[in-house]
C-alpha cells in the first residue's frame, strides 16, 4: 500500500453503506477468547468493545472472554497451540512469518489461522521527554530509548526502523515491558520509548497529561525508506492537539492489522463478521479508531479467509485475492 492512510472518521463511510443488516440467528453456545494487547493500549479497548458487541448481538450465545496480551507476537504464538475458538489481532507480516515457520514461530501448528476482518492500523509513536533535547529521529543517537515491550512486534519494528535509518548501533536500548516505559521517562531512566497502537493511544494520553513529552516526526526521506522495507505500511499524520502539548502535526508511519481466528466454526465466523460490519459505524461513534476500517482492507491481511466468511464478502462485492480463498 502506498500513499497516505486517512483515518478520519468520515473517510470511507460510503463503502459500508451497502452492508446488509442481519438479525441474530439461533446459535449454539460458543466460548470465544479474544486477545489483542496490553490493557493500556487502544487495541485492548477495542477488543473489549468487540466482546460486548458480540455478547449482546448473540443474546448470550457467544460467551466472550477478553485476555490481556504482551502483543501480537504472543497472540500468534498462542494461535499455534491453544484449543477453543480464538480471535486475536496481529499485523499480517507476523502471520506470514508463522506460515513460513520463521522464528519465533518455528514450533506450533499455524496452518489453521484464518482472516476475519481488518482492524485499525498500528501507528508508530516515538515519544521522548520534552527536556531531552531530542527534536528529530536522528537526534536519538547517543540517548537511552526503549524500543517497545520486550519480544513484541513493536520492539522488532522499532529495531528495523532504527537500523534502516543507521541508528541501531548508536542508542542504548534497554529491555523492559511496555507498561514500565512511562515511569522510566518520568524518573529520567530513559529519554524516550516507542509504542505501536492506533492513535490516540491511552498510555501516551496519560503520560502527556503528566509529563511534557514530544512525539517525533519522520522526515519524508525516512518515511520512504521505512515504507520501501514494508510495502504494506503507509504514511499517517497524528493531528496537532491529539495529545496534550502537541502543537504540530506528527508525520509517522502506520502498519495494517487484522483480526484472525482459529478453531472457529463457520456459523460463528459468519456471525462475527456480519455483526462487525453491521455495527462498525456504531463502534466508531464510541471509539473513532474504527472509522478508517473498510472492507477493501481485507485484501492486505495475508491469511486465507475463514471459509465461513467468503460468501459474505463476495455478497458485498469485496475483491478477494485468489491466495486468500
Amino acid at each position: 500500500m502506498t500513499g497516505r492512510i486517512r483515518l478520519e472518521r468520515t473517510c470511507r463511510a460510503a463503502a459500508l453503506a451497502g452492508l446488509a443488516a442481519v438479525a441474530a440467528p439461533a446459535m449454539a453456545e460458543t466460548q470465544l477468547t479474544l486477545k489483542s494487547a496490553s490493557s493500556s493500549s487502544s487495541y485492548y479497548v477495542m477488543t473489549v468493545q468487540l466482546a460486548e458487541m458480540l455478547r449482546e448481538a448473540s443474546e448470550g450465545a457467544i460467551l466472550p472472554t477478553v485476555e490481556e496480551s504482551q502483543g501480537s507476537v504472543q497472540n500468534v504464538m498462542e494461535a499455534g497451540s491453544r484449543p477453543g475458538a480464538f480471535l486475536f489481532t496481529s499485523p499480517p507480516n507476523l502471520i506470514d512469518d508463522a506460515f513460513a515457520g520463521n522464528e519465533p514461530f518455528d514450533q506450533g501448528d499455524f496452518d489453521g489461522i484464518r482472516t476475519l476482518f481488518p482492524m485499525p492500523f498500528i501507528t508508530i509513536h516515538f515519544v521522548v521527554r520534552a527536556d531531552s533535547g531530542i527534536e528529530s529521529v536522528a537526534d536519538l543517537a547517543g540517548h537511552t530509548f526503549i524500543p517497545g515491550g520486550t519480544g513484541t512486534f513493536c520492539a522488532g519494528q522499532t529495531a528495523t526502523v532504527l537500523d534502516l535509518l543507521d541508528l541501531g548501533d548508536d542508542l542504548d536500548m534497554p529491555e523492559m515491558e511496555l507498561s514500565g516505559a512511562p515511569d522510566a521517562l518520568r524518573n529520567n531512566q530513559a529519554d524516550g520509548y516507542a509504542t505501536c497502537s492506533s492513535h490516540p493511544t491511552p498510555q501516551v494520553q496519560e503520560l502527556a497529561s503528566t509529563l511534557d513529552v514530544r512525539i517525533l516526526s519522520f522526515t519524508e526521506e525516512e518515511r520512504a525508506r521505512i515504507m520501501d522495507e514494508n510495502p504494506a505500511s503507509g504514511a499517517v499524520t497524528i493531528a496537532a492537539g491529539t495529545y496534550a502539548g502537541q502543537d504540530a502535526d506528527v508525520e509517522t508511519v502506520a502498519v495494517p492489522v487484522g483480526a484472525y481466528g482459529t478453531n472457529m466454526d463457520d456459523e460463528t465466523a459468519r456471525f462475527v463478521i456480519e455483526q462487525f460490519w453491521q455495527q462498525r459505524e456504531d463502534l466508531a461513534e464510541e471509539n473513532p479508531w474504527w472509522a478508517g476500517v473498510t472492507p477493501e482492507l481485507v485484501a492486505q491481511l495475508s491469511a486465507p479467509l475463514h471459509p465461513g466468511v467468503i460468501e459474505f464478502y463476495e455478497e458485498q462485492g469485496v475483491e478477494i485475492p485468489d491466495d486468500m480463498r
